[in-house]
């Protein structure tokens, strides 16, 4: 992210409150600093023992400002969507060592799994659902984690392990034939060319290394992706975003 970036970040946080002053000991650091370590943590996933002094703070410190941020850098739902959006939408799998919120899934001895739907024009991250155990599968999570509920009625991209959800999946053979239409087969391959985005999205998103090995508990894991999908959208926006309304947590 670059220091332009960093500091429309930073400037969003302050007029949703992320400075606002609180009951106790003030912070030890700048919101600049704060900001920088939660990010730092995210994408490096090294522990805070490690991090906090780098910016000379203790660990237990260290802890408390990623609780704090963790919620304001969260990625707001979108709430409304053109007529004409289409949006897609695909689940991918987090390892996360709170095994009371992960399960045994077929990469991971225990992960998450998230629904993440993004714009098929912007490429922006638009909704995430809440994180479910990793044995669930997609059809099921869609519903579950709230993904379908947050997008409504807009028209929704997926693969084909969202048979019975409603959601535009490929063509399937029929029982019978050898090979689809020569039609079929070409919507499929728009399709796939697509749906690919969603694709490029988690590659990007996941060179944050929080997001291969999570050790953050409960709703850490779902603070951290969500924030780190805000910071994707900020990096790939064409035009400056537009400031949170909603109050910092």
């Amino acid at each position: 992210m670059s220091p332009r970036l960093f500091g429309r970040l930073v400037t969003a946080l302050r007029r949703e409150g992320a400075e606002a002053v609180r009951r106790g000991w003030p912070w030890g650091l700048p919101l600049e600093d704060r900001v920088l370590l939660v990010a730092a943590y995210w994408r490096t996933n090294l522990t805070l023992r490690q991090l906090a002094p780098l910016v000379g703070v203790s660990k237990s410190a260290a802890d408390r400002i990623v609780d704090h941020l963790g919620p304001c850098l969260a990625l707001r739902p979108r709430r409304r969507f053109r007529k004409e959006t289409v949006l897609i939408v695909d689940g991918t799998l987090v390892p996360t060592r709170d095994h009371a919120v992960a399960e045994r899934s077929k990469n991971y001895r225990g992960s998450t799994n998230h629904q993440v739907v993004i714009d098929a024009d912007t490429r922006l991250v638009v909704v995430i659902g809440r994180p479910l155990p990793g044995n669930r599968n997609d059809c099921k999570a869609w519903e579950l984690s709230g993904a379908k509920k947050a997008v409504g009625r807009t028209m929704v991209i997926a693969d084909g392990g969202y048979r019975g959800t409603g959601l535009i999946i490929p063509h399937r053979r029929e029982r019978g034939r050898a090979e689809l239409p020569a039609w079929k087969e070409e919507h499929n391959t728009s399709h796939r060319n697509v749906r690919a985005r969603v694709e490029h999205t988690f590659a990007h998103m996941k060179t944050w290394k929080i997001l291969r090995d999570c050790r953050l508990k409960g709703d850490g894991v779902h603070q951290a992706i969500l924030g780190i999908a805000r910071l994707h959208n900020l990096t790939i926006a064409r035009s400056p975003p537009r400031l949170q309304t909603e109050p910092c947590p």
